[in-house]
């Protein structure tokens, strides 16, 4: 299904964007649910910052029997550190008790507002990796100039990537003897063209594969989107 733009007229003018990620959030957290091994689950956290949260029971092990995918060899591949102390007070309802081992981001309009909101997104996201959580981000505002991928990884590894403002990448701190490195699928979107398929490699459990054009097209179909979407791919990027 080719994306779309959803901040420039003629979808802008007949749909809200803040109903879109919200719905998105949800059907991919339903497809997650479908395929996670038993032990895992995924929930859907919309506060925009939109983003899906995997977490394991620390009382369950994973399911052997779970076949875990195999992707392509990463896009990147860099030392990275990971944070070895943490001190917090964190407070959970006993009835839960979920450890957090993958997110995924959906990218609003005010995570690439300011340079303050780009260091928060940035920040959040770089915490993720130096505790090793898996880490999906995925970037379709096109009202907004900003490149978080590079920032997020000069960052947690001081490496420049060429920029791309439509974009989507998965991430995975890996350790491979006394050596830590972040490993990264990164590609480029481009208005007209379909989503790509990422790895979502799961904290100390499987990788999972998120086929995001699936949902995506599943959310334009619930949401009544495709019609009012037609010539939505056209609209120029405002500076």
């Amino acid at each position: 299904m080719p994306l779309l733009d959803h901040f420039h007229p003629p979808l802008s003018e007949r749909r809200q964007w803040h109903a879109f990620p919200s719905v998105w959030a949800s059907m991919i957290a339903l497809d997650l649910n479908r395929r996670l091994p038993p032990g895992y689950f995924a929930d859907p956290n919309v506060e925009f910052n939109i983003e899906i949260d995997v977490a394991a029971f620390e009382d369950e092990k994973p399911n052997a029997a779970v076949v875990s995918w195999t992707p392509p060899a990463p896009t990147l591949t860099a030392p990275m550190t990971l944070i070895t102390d943490v001190v917090e007070i964190a407070v959970y309802n006993t009835e839960a008790g979920p450890v957090l081992i993958g997110a995924i981001e959906l990218v609003s309009p005010a995570n690439k507002d300011r340079p303050e909101t780009r260091d928060a997104f940035v920040s959040k996201c770089a915490s993720c990796l130096q505790q090793a959580i898996g880490l999906i981000v995925v970037d379709l505002v096109t009202n907004r100039k900003a490149d978080l991928h590079s920032e997020l990884l000069k960052r947690v590894t001081g490496v420049t990537a060429t920029r791309s403002e439509l974009w989507a990448a998965a991430y995975r701190p890996w350790q491979t003897g006394e050596q830590t490195n972040l490993q990264a699928w990164h590609s480029a979107l481009a208005l007209g063209a379909p989503l790509p398929t990422l790895p979502f490699w799961l904290k100390n459990g499987p990788c999972i594969k998120l086929d995001l054009d699936a949902t995506y097209v599943r959310t334009l179909q619930e949401q009544r989107m495709l019609a009012a979407g037609s010539g939505a791919a056209t609209g120029p990027p405002r500076q």
